[in-house]
């Protein structure tokens, strides 16, 4: 299995991510657990970009756009779940947003587990990885 790139602003944004859900915990709607890390990325001096529309294009016509939760300095796209279980089509989801970024890693954060559920994006990484 492939590593996930960027390792150490993933492992920082991951020590985010469990300071709100350990402060929170399950239970909550994703919008807080998204207010909530934001606070926390800040407050560690990472850089990110929250609900950041990117185009989408076919055929070099833009036929629609969609917003990502967060991309986080520029590499490293995450996405919030508050849900019972991650799906395999959250990482269809994320692979396509990759894409269309240009970007390799990618972390699906679910609040709703306990612990936090930690799942990778990217080449390499499969739902079952």
């Amino acid at each position: 299995m492939n590593e996930l790139g960027h390792k150490e602003l993933s492992s920082r944004v991951i020590d985010a991510a469990i300071e709100v859900h350990k402060a929170l915990g399950p239970g909550f709607l994703e919008l807080f657990y998204e207010e909530a890390l934001c606070i926390e990325l800040s407050h560690r001096g990472i850089g990110f970009e929250r609900q950041k529309s990117i185009p989408i294009t076919y055929r070099g016509v833009q036929i629609g756009e969609h917003r990502i939760d967060l991309l986080v300095e520029g590499v490293l796209l995450l996405e919030l779940k508050a849900v019972a279980a991650i799906e395999d089509v959250f990482f269809a989801i994320g692979r396509s947003y990759l894409k269309v970024l240009g970007l390799r890693d990618g972390l699906i954060l679910n609040f709703a587990a306990m612990p936090l559920e930690i799942r990778r994006i990217g080449p390499g990484h499969s739902p079952a990885s």
